[in-house]
């Protein structure tokens, strides 16, 4: 029963995400295509991630004390309702005002979204089963951040943005009516107290667990956080602009090329989910500073392809290619690490401690939009060196964790 549960989850979230993907590739792609500016895209994004590191803990602590079934229900009629919303409103008030505030609204859905599916998982599976079942669900993430992205650059380039808009709604609902049908084990906890004092009171007692009994949660926590300053922020204002703007594509052709640039990269991350799944027993905690070291050398050849006087294509070739390994190699890493931590952490603080240092770790994220998009406007064409030196400081960080990562594989074989 538990096993047939998991798998209605899994295709709800098939559903869900593929709605998602192709709305957070286009409403993006949409604002730099009006506007033209790198800095404006950037600081959109950026803002606009806030509500997801924020409602990330509030989703954990509600995870822990709602049936996490209605809190997907809920959210996915919530965002077909969003959608609707900006369908009306498209082309009646200030473009950048409507996609910042639907960036605002889908980025927070999304955050206390995702606590309940990564709270549900040890519910409905055990043992190795976990990391094989997270693996399913970073499967799937990527499968419709594969084909979201292909169909989306395809659909805008020929059809604009209301196309996107309306097979986008059509997916929140149908997941959303699919996921009633679900049951995850749920028991009610009884709460003295206000919604806030009982709020304060979780993420207080999340982060002394964090602090004081499981300080390399934390550490990680930090550590992801540096990953997605440095890495993750670097990628998502990055390829947009090296697509759209400096490989000199004409605009549709440039929209349908970020399509596939896209693809390509969760491709590499339904590969990875699938490495991670097949040698999930295999895999060691120890080994996770070489994979994120691995990972940095990926953007070498991407600064070499902006920095060298090479053919159109060509160098949009080496691109792909090095964003398939990046992806691959990202992939392998978190879902390791999310699997380690889901293992350690007590089953009746596990959605608000994992949401927390989720939280931790994405936080650092808006700054890197922010800060990249300043630097591709400022440095115009000679970006090459941004990407040197972020994988200069991603290989210094990876193995300056070596220990640690020793310390967590000997935690998980004690346990």
């Amino acid at each position: 029963m538990r096993e047939r549960n998991f798998v209605m989850v899994v295709i709800g979230q098939i559903i869900s995400l593929f709605g998602n993907a192709i709305l957070r590739f286009a409403l993006p792609l949409y604002l730099l295509n009006e506007t033209g500016s790198a800095a404006l895209f950037g600081i959109v994004s950026a803002c606009a991630f806030i509500p997801m590191i924020i409602l990330g803990p509030i989703g954990g602590i509600i995870a822990d004390r709602v049936n996490k079934r209605n809190i997907m229900v809920v959210l996915d009629f919530s965002t077909a309702a969003l959608v609707l919303g900006i369908i009306l409103l498209l082309g009646k008030v200030n473009i950048v005002v409507l996609l910042f505030c639907a960036l605002f609204l889908l980025y927070g859905i999304q955050g206390a979204y995702q606590p309940a599916v990564q709270a549900s998982i040890p519910l409905l599976l055990s043992g190795e089963s976990i990391m094989q079942g997270n693996a399913v669900i970073n499967l799937v993430s990527s499968f419709a951040g594969l084909i979201g992205p292909v169909l989306g650059g395809t659909l805008f380039g020929f059809f604009g943005i209301m196309s996107i808009l309306y097979v986008s709604m059509a997916c929140f609902l149908a997941s959303a009516i699919m996921e009633i049908f679900i049951q995850i084990p749920y028991e009610k906890r009884v709460s003295e107290g206000n919604i806030f004092s009982i709020g304060f009171g979780d993420l207080k007692e999340s982060f002394r667990y964090m602090r004081l009994e499981q300080p390399l949660i934390l550490k990680f926590s930090v550590l992801i956080a540096a990953i997605n300053l440095i890495l993750s922020a670097l990628m998502i204002i990055g390829l947009p602009v090296i697509v759209t703007q400096m490989l000199a594509f004409d605009s549709e052709t440039a929209n349908q090329m970020y399509g596939y640039a896209e693809g390509v990269m969760a491709l590499g991350s339904l590969c990875g989910g699938m490495g991670a799944g097949i040698f999930a027993a295999k895999m060691k905690a120890g080994n996770g500073y070489r994979i994120l070291f691995y990972d940095a050398l990926t953007l070498i050849p991407i600064g070499l392809a902006l920095l060298l006087p090479l053919p159109q294509m060509l160098a949009y070739v080496i691109i792909m290619v090095s964003c398939f390994v990046m992806m691959f190699l990202a992939t392998l890493f978190s879902v390791q690490i999310m699997s380690y931590l889901q293992m350690i952490v007590p089953t009746n603080l596990l959605g608000k401690v994992i949401s927390c240092a989720m939280c931790i770790g994405m936080c650092a994220s808006p700054l890197g939009q922010a800060m990249y998009g300043g630097l591709f406007q400022v440095l115009g064409t000679n970006i090459s060196i941004v990407f040197f030196v972020a994988a200069i400081v991603t290989a210094v960080l990876s193995v300056s964790m070596k220990k640690s990562f020793g310390k967590l594989e000997e935690l998980i074989v004690r346990k």
